[in-house]
Order: structure tokens, then sequence, then C-alpha cells
């Protein structure tokens, strides 16, 4: 296990355009990370510098405080699981988990308690004996993770989107026995994804990443709750984040000439400086009965499973909540919003109130 440090990193594939922009990061020894973004974002880029499949055009690597920026992958140490799993067919589930011990040397005796160990972990203990060639896909990305965690010397374990070619109702499960077995070897994990459950799910940090730059890093809940810009307060959630057109008058916010929030900071701002408020769908409530609200029209319900997503209109703005009662198409219902959930955005940044 070690600290990773990304120092001024960035990368262009020959041309002028930073896939990945300069950045300075840092993981810390035996956190678990998720790069999130839409594909093209640079998060895969940033994931082959780490293993060094792929050398910066600018900056250094540190690993465990040593540069590594031109160190081959076969010496630094690192795991790497990918999209499809990296497996010996011919050999069995045994062998496969085995085999990276072989190679460093590992007597017998050493080897059989290590593999029975992480295949205890992963749930393969049953397969043991079996050709790889006739498990499932899930069981064999198990394996692969399974070949980076039975290693003793991995310095990380780096994930490049390992539930693609998962079933979905597979997902589930496969994804809790990666998450018990990176929270029970304590590894530095960066994990790759573009699917925000997965990240929010699974990681102690996530990088909200966008055109080869990380837009924000935070814990999940504060992702949720504190989105820096409308950009992840869109991307995190489902779904996304409320962003209401108000107007300012001197401390206080209006929309739809509703007095929302009011504030001294908010007496400071330029005339020309663009004001919204976001709210989550989930922080929108139906008033209750005789509570004074906000009239709304139903547009549409989404019925997912035990709560719904509708979409309401309130003058001439679209919005949505998320509730668990099932409303109708067409009458017009009562809405409010909590002043401790809204959050005020400046010319697009968030605004610490």
């Amino acid at each position: 296990m070690a600290t990773i440090q990304l120092e001024q990193v960035g990368h262009r594939y020959g041309t002028a355009v930073y896939a990945l922009e300069k950045t300075d990061i840092i993981f810390e020894d035996g956190k678990t990370y998720a790069l999130l973004g839409p594909s093209g974002c640079g998060k895969t880029t940033m994931l082959n510098i780490i293993s060094g499949l792929l050398y910066p055009s600018d900056g250094r690597v540190l690993v465990g405080g040593e540069d590594a920026t031109r160190t081959p992958t076969a010496k630094r140490n690192i795991a790497q699981v990918f999209q499809f799993p990296v497996i010996y067919q011919s050999k069995t589930v045994y062998e496969n988990l085995a085999f990276p011990l072989r190679c460093r040397g590992w007597e017998t005796s050493r080897i059989e308690p290590r593999v029975a160990e992480i295949a205890e972990l992963l749930g393969l203990s049953s397969r043991l004996g079996q050709s790889s060639r006739r498990l499932t896909a899930d069981e064999k990305q198990l394996i692969s993770l399974g070949r980076g965690l039975v290693r003793n010397d991995v310095s990380a374990l780096l994930m490049d989107e390992p539930l693609t070619v998962i079933d979905p109702h597979m997902k589930f499960d496969l994804r809790r026995r990666i998450k018990q077995a990176s929270d029970k070897t304590r590894h530095t994990v960066v994990y790759v994804t573009h699917d925000q459950n997965e990240a929010m799910t699974f990681a102690d940090e996530v990088l909200v990443m966008s055109a080869g730059r990380v837009i924000q890093r935070s814990t999940p809940q504060d992702l949720f709750e504190n989105p820096r810009n409308r950009y992840v307060g869109n991307f995190i959630g489902s779904p996304g984040m409320n962003f209401l057109g108000v107007e300012r008058r001197d401390d206080r916010l209006y929309w739809q000439e509703h007095l929302l929030l009011s504030n001294q900071r908010l007496s400071g701002l330029r005339p020309d400086q663009c004001v919204r408020i976001g709210i989550r769908p989930e922080h929108i409530a139906l008033a209750a009965e005789n509570e004074e609200g906000i009239s709304a029209v139903v547009q549409g319900v989404q019925h997912q499973g035990s709560v719904n997503v509708i979409d309401i209109a309130v003058g001439n703005e679209q919005l949505k909540l998320k509730i668990a009662s099932r409303i109708a198409i067409g009458p017009t219902i009562l809405i409010t919003l909590p002043s401790s959930r809204m959050r005020v955005y400046v010319d697009d940044a968030l605004l610490d109130l």
C-alpha cells in the first residue's frame, strides 16, 4: 500500500489539446477513490498514467514518495483490473490466483493459504478446482480482482470500469464483494466509472471529471449536498439538481414572486452576476394540510418502485420532485422548498452562505 501523488501531471495525445489537464492530486494510503465522468473526460488517461501504461506529457508521478514517472508498469507493484476479465482460460481458478505468487517465487506452503484466504473473501472457494473457461463473466472478473489482491506487495489497486460487461442483476453483488475485499485489505484503490451509483456507493472520495479536469473532489454525501457548480449538480443525483432562475432584491431572492431566501451576503453581489438556487428533487416536499405552499401543475409521473419522480411546472419553469406519494397527472399541487436545503450559485459557482 502507498500514497500516490500526481504533481502537475497532464497528457496530450499528439495534439495541442490536453486529454488530461495539468493537475495536482494526492491519493492517500489505504483509501478508496472513484474517478467519475462521461466518456472522454480523462479518467482512464489518469489511471493509465498511475499504472505506467502511459507516461505523462507533463509532471511527475510519485508512489510511496518515490518518483515513478518513467518506471515501467511491471516495477510499480500496482495491480490493475480492466473492463474485460484478463485471466488464463486454460488454468483453474486456483492456478489463476496462484500465478502471480509463483512468478514471485513463493513456496507452495505459502501460496495455498494465501489463495484460500482471497478465494474465501471473494466467494470463490467452491470454484478453486474448476476450469476458468466454464465460469460466468462476473466470476471471471472476480478472479481478475483476486489476482491483484493475492499479492502482499501491491502498492495500489486500479480498476477501469470493471463492471461494464457484467449483467445488471449481478452488478450489485459483485460491487458488494469488491467493496468488502477492498475494505479488508485496505489497498489504495482508484476506481474508474461513468456510473454515479457505482462511484457513490463504493468510494471514500469521488473525483468528478469533465473535459480533462477534476471539477470537484469530495465525499459522496458532500457531492450530493453541496455540488460546486451546475455540472456536478446535474451529474450527481437521479434526477439531477433543480436550478431555479431567481430575482435578487438586495439581500433577498424571489422565485415566481415567492420569497425563497434572505441572506446579508447577497446584498454585496454585482447587478450583472447571474444568481440561481439549486435544490434536489428529494428535498422538495408537498405542503402539509393548512401549510402555505407554492402552486405547481403536475405534468408527468415516473414510477420508480418505492418512489415517484414528478415533473411539475411553476409558472414558466419546469422542475422535478422525488416523493413516495402517488400523484395523478393534471391537478395542481402545493409544494414547499426548505431554505436549509437550498444552495445559491453565483455565475455557476456555489456561494458559501
